[in-house]
């Protein structure tokens, strides 16, 4: 009896140990959880937009932004800029038909930044281009002529250091077309006969309209 009455005992002394371990735990638990500062909140991820670009070499050519304008609905013949053009009285201004659309006339520079000419014909710039995808090609023939440069510069040669070539063009664009880019493109090591042939380089510069 004495010996079962022992064995009680130390059956309660050590179940009594082991609560105060477990109460010891879950104390020093509690502190260390108290103690230790919450997690930062997770900082927002937001897409990363890409800056606009406004100038960019091709080989050796380097295209530059100038100007982009927004000429409305009607290229007026007071506002004329072909100097061949300028004292013809029966000219009339060149409405669009489709009241969804307006004139944009967009000026960019090719320059070149070699040491050696680069050969006529081998640059150009190309259409229009939509956020959307969609594509604007530039307006040729006799209605747009008299609000062109004259000379076309557009693909003339190119000689080492001298001022960017300017290249004006005028497009039909839809009013609700955002965020507009205009192609420019070289042939491959701005040859002239690589980009009649259709062997390019070519870039999409961000236009500012104004």
């Amino acid at each position: 009896m004495e010996f079962n009455k022992q064995a009680g005992q130390a059956s309660r002394i050590l179940l009594i140990l082991a609560i105060v371990v477990l109460v010891a735990a879950i104390i020093v638990y509690l502190v260390m959880k108290m103690a230790t500062p919450p997690a930062p909140p997770p900082v927002p991820t937001t897409p990363e937009v890409p800056l606009p670009v406004y100038e960019q070499p091709l080989g050796e050519i380097r295209f530059v932004f100038i100007s982009a304008l927004d000429k409305g609905s009607v290229l007026r013949a007071s506002q004329i800029t072909n100097k061949q053009y300028s004292t013809y009285s029966n000219l009339k201004d060149y409405v669009i038909e489709n009241t969804g659309a307006k004139f944009i006339q967009v000026t960019l520079g090719a320059q070149k930044i070699g040491l050696l000419n680069i050969e006529q014909n081998s640059w150009d710039i190309e259409n229009i281009v939509d956020s959307d995808g969609r594509n604007f090609v530039p307006l040729s023939g006799y209605e747009v002529t008299p609000w062109l440069p004259n000379p076309d510069l557009c693909g003339e040669l190119l000689k080492p250091a001298f001022n960017p070539t300017p290249c004006t063009k005028i497009y039909e664009v839809s009013k609700e077309s955002k965020g507009l880019k205009i192609r420019v493109r070289t042939g491959k090591e701005n040859k002239a006969n690589n980009l009649s042939s259709g062997k390019i380089d070519s870039y999409l510069l961000d236009l500012i309209v104004k």
